[in-house]
């Protein structure tokens, strides 16, 4: 997990990200969003290349000019770019389309929307030598996510992107290659043996779902935009040196809410003590968890448990599995254990 210095040849990183994200991004959505008034087409920003770009300066690397066709970074490493910025919505009451910027459903004004945040990666294998590639030869893959961080709170004036990590052939990243096997031969092949003449569709893998954290992702890149509909100000948030070791970096903390009842009790069961700890909510002691665990069924205090132990380390979720491969999982109340 430790880039190649002698590939790194971008300096002067930051500045460049910063000039980078206005001139590729910000400012051309800005443009975007005032003629989408007039012509009612999404202003929806496309982040493919703009994000190979974003990953060469976090990264210091350079591409190999080879388009969509070869290594995204000279050191081999596969880029993918997600963007949940400007989706377009659907109307509850009518089911017209609805852009970000609207705030009421243009056919029948209704002002219940549904706003949609469902953008993921996408992974195309169609071959057991693009398994291998993506599993065994490439380095690692880079994944630049723009999305907005108050979604829930509808705010849409405020945007980040983030950049994160994973090497596929490191063994702490070794959930990521059993996804795309499974994917690959359980549902790739399973879906052309049912219907040759048809190409499945590629491999999803979502942003903060619960196999994105069972991969464990490092974060190496983040910057908030305020302001970002009008008059754009990025910061910076976090910046790691290119040429940083990734075994050092703590993967992110995957929230419990993205846990079944069951999974979260089990991952408690086999942990030890002092790795509850580190996972404790502020204020939260080991004994309340351990006192509710081990209560009957019927008298868990299952929500206090959540608040409790928020998030698991990447040790506290090591032992859980991967669940199937041909769905997204997004909050526990959605699983349904087979």
């Amino acid at each position: 997990m430790k880039p190649d210095p002698k590939l790194i040849s971008i300096n002067d990183n930051k500045n460049k990200i910063l000039k980078l994200l206005d001139d590729l991004v910000l400012q051309p959505r800005l443009r975007a969003l005032e003629w989408a008034k007039v012509t009612k087409q999404t202003p929806n920003m496309k982040i493919g290349y703009p994000g190979q770009h974003l990953a060469s300066l976090v990264t210091g690397m350079i591409g190999t000019r080879t388009g969509a066709r070869g290594h995204d970074l000279v050191d081999g490493s596969e880029t993918k770019s997600c963007s949940r910025v400007d989706q377009l919505d659907k109307c509850n009451a009518c089911g017209a389309k609805v852009m970000r910027f609207e705030t009421t459903c243009p056919d029948c004004k209704s002002p219940s929307i549904k706003r949609n945040d469902d953008s993921k990666w996408l992974f195309t294998i169609r071959s057991e030598r693009d398994l291998k590639v993506l599993t065994e030869e490439v380095p690692r893959i880079v994944l630049a996510l723009a999305d907005y961080p108050h979604f829930d709170a509808g705010d849409f004036e405020t945007l980040r992107f983030s950049i994160y990590e994973i090497w596929p052939q490191d063994a702490r990243h070794a959930s990521f290659p059993l996804l795309m096997k499974g994917y690959f031969e359980s549902i790739y092949q399973g879906h052309k043996q049912v219907d040759s003449g048809k190409t499945p569709a590629p491999k999803n893998f979502w942003p903060k779902s619960y196999q994105f954290y069972k991969c464990n992702p490092v974060q190496t890149f983040s910057a908030t935009v305020l302001k970002a509909n009008t008059a754009p100000k990025v910061t910076i948030d976090l910046f790691v040196e290119p040429a940083v070791d990734r075994a050092t970096l703590t993967p992110l903390a995957m929230p419990t809410e993205l846990l079944s009842i069951e999974e979260l009790l089990f991952a408690i069961s086999v942990a030890k003590p002092a790795e509850i700890g580190h996972c404790l909510a502020p204020g939260a002691k080991i004994e309340d968890v351990q006192r509710i665990a081990a209560a009957p069924r019927a008298k868990k205090d299952l929500k206090n448990l959540y608040q409790l132990l928020p998030t698991l380390n990447e040790a506290l979720r090591a032992p859980l599995s991967l669940r199937d491969t041909d769905r997204p999982v997004s909050f526990a109340k959605e699983y349904r254990r087979r």
